[in-house]
């Protein structure tokens, strides 16, 4: 029977009575709860302490080191440069489909490994998914072949990545301590140093659509976020990005695709293209090719070029019809005025509701379902006119999704536009 160098109960303790845990026992701790040897309530307990009492930086970036060691780490032998990008959730948050083959078109590599959506944030995958035979699941060795051939890859993470992650993550969502700032940042940045990129940027929103609330959360998360990466060699920049309105006029699996494909055509909604071409540059900045302009490449088409090519890869078919829904319902404007509000949050819960999203992992999704947004705050509008298009395959759900936009879409006598290129509302870099 193997003896164990400490006992959970004392590693509890000690950071309930706002101690600092040891790099000893923070290696034993995710070892130990990795191979069983700690219990779910204890490490329920000790969670718990570390939501109320914190963690500074070098517990943290030692957390999250502990986490990589878990798993295996990708070997991405490349030949380009090596970025990656995540953002921490939102409404219409597509931004991944258009970004990762455009940053590709400009000679990076862009190993994108991407989730399934949970409440009202939808998952990458899911809207891939959408997509007639494309599959997320590659080996390591697809992965690496693709981005030496084509530069980008989206796909689901592999099972060997960060798995202590993977445990405490359900932990987490079942013992209300998902809001702790070092177990956010831990979690992302575990996997997505394991990931084995050189570079990487974030994109974390705050708004009423995403999971930081307020500009000083977004901003602590930003910041600790950015820490991780330096301490673990990984350069890495964070954009703050508002998400107090839906991104885009697409919110949904397949709708979403569309105005991905789009934006890569060289259309597509103003703050998509503005947040799209933002990233861009940031991840070359990082990748050692400030020199090539984003928007150039985008015109020029070879952005679209590399999207087709990464589809195909994955067995999709780039040219394939998405799924429509089998019933639309209209939401009128209630009277004439200006559009003042569009509340990100309700419009994201009345999608999930529609089906785009699930409630409890494994749940299926309903690709055509989703809302697309025909106006927004700061357009004139008049009484009868469309706003929001909600598309669904279950007619039932309309009545659930309606009361979720009650008060969160309203037209007032008059509002202030909305500023063009107030998306991005600030970067953080490493001190």
């Amino acid at each position: 029977m193997r003896t164990e160098p400490f006992a959970a109960v004392d590693v509890i303790r000690a950071k309930r009575d706002g101690g600092r845990l040891s790099d000893e026992q923070i290696d034993w701790t995710i070892d130990a709860y990795t191979r069983g040897a700690i219990a779910e309530e204890q490490m329920s307990a000790l969670a718990m302490a570390i939501f109320l009492r914190g963690m500074d930086s070098a517990e943290i970036a030692r957390w999250t080191g502990a986490m990589i060691e878990s798993g295996e780490r990708l070997d991405l032998h490349v030949s380009r440069p090596t970025v990656d990008k995540h953002s921490t959730g939102g409404v219409g948050d597509k931004i991944t489909l258009p970004l990762a083959p455009l940053v590709a078109a400009c000679g990076a590599a862009v190993p994108q490994l991407s989730g399934r959506g949970l409440g009202h944030t939808g998952g990458t995958l899911d809207k891939l998914e959408s997509i007639p035979g494309w599959r997320a699941e590659l080996s390591t060795a697809e992965i690496v072949k693709q981005l030496d051939e084509i530069g980008a890859v989206v796909c689901a993470a592999t099972e060997g990545l960060a798995p202590a992650d993977r445990k405490l993550y359900a932990l987490r969502d079942v013992t209300s301590t998902v809001e702790s700032i070092p177990l956010i940042a831990s979690s992302i940045m575990s996997k997505k140093i394991a990931e084995g990129s050189a570079g990487l940027v974030l994109d974390v929103k705050t708004g009423s659509g995403a999971f930081m609330k307020t500009r000083e959360q977004a901003r602590e998360l930003a910041r600790t976020l950015v820490e991780i990466g330096t301490a673990h060699g990984v350069a890495t920049t964070a954009l703050l990005t508002d998400m107090s309105v839906p991104l885009g006029n697409a919110v949904g699996n397949a709708i979403e695709v569309a105005e991905s494909v789009d934006v890569l055509r060289g259309g597509g909604p103003a703050d998509v293209v503005e947040l799209t071409l933002a990233l861009a540059r940031e991840m070359l900045a990082l990748a050692g090719l400030s020199e090539v302009d984003p928007a150039e490449v985008l015109a020029s088409g070879r952005a679209y070029e590399t999207w087709c090519r990464m589809i195909s890869s994955q067995g999709g078919d780039p040219e394939a019809s998405l799924p429509k829904p089998q019933h639309i319902h209209v939401f009128e404007a209630p009277r004439d005025g200006t559009l003042s509000t569009l509340d990100a949050y309700s419009v994201g819960v009345a999608a999930w509701r529609l089906g785009a999203g699930r409630a409890r992992r494994g749940e299926a999704v309903q690709y055509a379902a989703g809302i697309l947004c025909l106006a927004k705050p700061g357009d004139p509008v008049v009484a009868g006119q469309p706003l929001l298009e909600l598309h669904t395959d279950t007619p039932d759900a309309v009545p659930a999704a309606l009361a979720s936009l009650d008060g969160g879409v309203l037209v007032t006598d008059s509002a202030p536009a909305r500023e063009p290129g107030s998306i991005v509302l600030e970067t953080v870099r490493p001190s």
